[in-house]
This record gives C-alpha cells, structure tokens and sequence, in this order.
C-alpha cells in the first residue's frame, strides 16, 4: 500500500497544467540510466510497538566497551566537590548567569 495524497484525476490534472502527458515527462532530462527501473524492495510498514521492538533487537546487538578512548575528557575522572558547589553560592548568580 502506498500513500499518495491525491487522486489519479488530480494527478492528470496537475500533469495538464503543466503541458505534460506523463509523470515521467518530469524527468526528461534525467538520463535513463540514471532513472530507477525496478521498484524498491522497501518492507512493508510497523506500528509503533513493533518498530519500538525492532529497534530495541538491534539496539540489544550492540557491543558495549568497557573502555572508552574517544578523548576530548570521555574517560573517568576526579571532579572536586567544590566545582559543583561554587556556582551555586548566592554572589555568584546574576539575572544572566543563573
């Protein structure tokens, strides 16, 4: 089933107002090779549940590292207490730095 918001009459309507016959008449320029000569083997559509269930298969495939050496302070490191506290203090807040 595919979604197409108008109707054939529309379609031919549209085409006319154009000055074409064929939708294809768009693509004229397009060197034939170029043009799609099969249709695309696209699966048929999912609910939501089903592609939340499909999506959580795949996620489920992936491998998880136990080290991580991306950079740029991806890595376990020590943050002093102090560095969460200090922009918390009153003096510190303005109306644009809250």
């Amino acid at each position: 089933m595919s979604y197409v918001p108008s109707t054939e009459e529309q379609r031919k309507e549209m085409l006319a107002a154009c000055g074409l016959s064929d939708y294809l008449d768009l693509y004229k320029d397009v060197p034939q090779d170029m043009l799609l000569s099969r249709p695309l083997d696209i699966p048929e559509g999912m609910s939501e549940l089903e592609a939340s269930r499909k999506m959580q298969e795949l996620a489920a495939a992936n491998k998880l590292y136990g080290t991580i050496l991306r950079g740029a302070g991806a890595y376990d490191h020590y943050i002093p207490s102090i560095v969460k506290n200090i922009p918390a203090r009153e003096e510190f807040l303005t109306a644009y730095t809250p």
